[in-house]
């Protein structure tokens, strides 16, 4: 049975939140929502998915223009995939986006364009795993889920002064956050929690002078709050390198090809090139004269380095093969590119 002090705690959090909620674009303010108005389970999930690895700054410009452009689940399981891919591109984590699709699809198709309310309903949908799930369920649905993200790993953490290093000790912070969730607006509690860690409870210099939940805090007490959460360290990343193609026909068009769905960047449009390795091999996508640019294009994913070799070359329309991409020079957006394509690009544009 939960100790009564934990209710208290979790009071206290909300009548903090009341005041001091961010407004965000996808949320529902505790006002509104005390006022009877509930949030769309779109928007929550939308939101959601593109968090994942991301900042809220990031994200809040590529929220604005998915649902202006597709303001409801139905509208975005119609859209085809080049174009949300594109509207995609600089967010990073790409099969994000092609999960995005599926989603919709599997809701506006089997679920009649309404998103289930459990966690275990949402579990079987494409590309939502337990901390989506718990988060659509709780924010979307004010079911009592625990929702654990980085934010709320680290409030836990400090609020118990738990030492035992992430991602070890996962289980225990969880057990720590259920325990502390309410039965009452645990909705509105899931996300007052983020928030704390988002703006009070820091990563660094936590704020604990203004911290609702000082009293209490067990790290701040003994003193450790800053060491908190420890961290299993990380291996190097390794490095890989590879080779990119660009071609400019002589009309100023430019010669792109789509990635397999699979992988790095599925799915998306981008130059021709090699595979991202420790050697990897100088193989053209077709006969031209090929030129290699000065300088070099450096970007890091979530599991190594990359160093890419830009090659440059003008051609005409009969050396194209037939399975490369011509995007003519009016269609064409460098904005459109994935991030690390898109640096290329300005390499290239810059020489």
């Amino acid at each position: 049975m939960r100790d009564s002090a934990e209710f208290t705690v979790s009071a206290v959090l909300l009548e903090w939140y009341d005041r001091h909620a961010r407004e965000l674009p996808w949320r529902t303010s505790p006002a509104d929502r005390a006022a009877g108005v509930l949030p769309d389970p779109y928007q929550v999930w939308l939101s959601e998915v593109m968090l994942q690895q991301t900042t809220v700054a990031a994200v809040r410009d590529y929220f604005l223009r998915f649902t202006t452009r597709w303001p409801t689940v139905q509208a975005l399981a119609a859209a085809p995939d080049e174009q949300v891919m594109g509207e995609w591109a600089g967010l990073g984590y790409y099969a994000r986006a092609r999960n995005l699709l599926k989603c919709a699809r599997a809701v506006a198709q089997d679920h009649d364009g309404r998103f289930p309310e459990t966690f275990d309903a949402l579990l079987n949908l494409p590309g939502i795993g337990p901390y989506t799930a718990a988060a659509i369920s709780a924010i979307a649905f004010d079911r009592p889920e625990t929702v654990l993200d980085g934010n709320v790993e680290r409030v836990m953490a400090r609020f118990h002064d738990i030492h035992d290093p992430l991602p070890g000790s996962k289980p225990l912070l969880k057990e720590k956050a259920s325990n502390l969730t309410p039965s009452t607006r645990p909705g509105d509690y899931a996300q007052a929690v983020m928030d704390l860690g988002a703006t009070i409870c820091t990563p660094k210099s936590p704020a604990c002078g203004i911290c609702p939940l000082r009293d209490p805090c067990q790290s701040r007490v003994a003193g450790t709050q800053a060491g908190l959460p420890q961290k299993t360290p990380k291996k190097p990343k390794p490095t890989r390198y590879g080779h990119v193609f660009i071609a400019r026909r002589t009309d100023g068009a430019m010669v792109l090809e789509r990635r397999p769905d699979k992988g790095l960047l599925g799915g998306m449009l981008g130059w021709p090139g090699s595979e991202w390795n420790e050697a990897p091999i100088e193989h053209t996508p077709f006969p031209a004269e090929w030129k290699v640019l000065s300088g070099e294009v450096r970007h890091t994913f979530t599991h190594f380095h990359l160093i890419l070799r830009i090659w440059a070359a003008e051609v005409d329309d009969h050396s194209i093969p037939k399975h490369l991409t011509v995007v003519d020079k009016h269609s064409f957006k460098p904005s459109d590119l994935p991030t690390v394509m898109r640096k290329a690009y300005n390499l290239w544009s810059g020489q």
